[in-house]
């Protein structure tokens, strides 16, 4: 959860990550503040690279 603001008003809002993790247990790639139009495609070929 995060502190934001829209039209000057302040709100909780979720604050969206992504996280890659290998199977060792190590984060391999990270997306912070994520925005959700095209972020599904962006993951995707990241994990199909691997």
């Amino acid at each position: 959860m995060k502190l934001k603001s829209m039209y000057g008003r302040e709100y909780i809002g979720v604050d969206r990550s992504t996280f890659i993790i290998n199977t060792e247990g190590k984060v391999i790639n990270e997306w912070r503040a994520v925005k959700v139009k095209g972020h599904v495609e962006e993951v995707l070929e990241v994990i199909k690279s691997i």
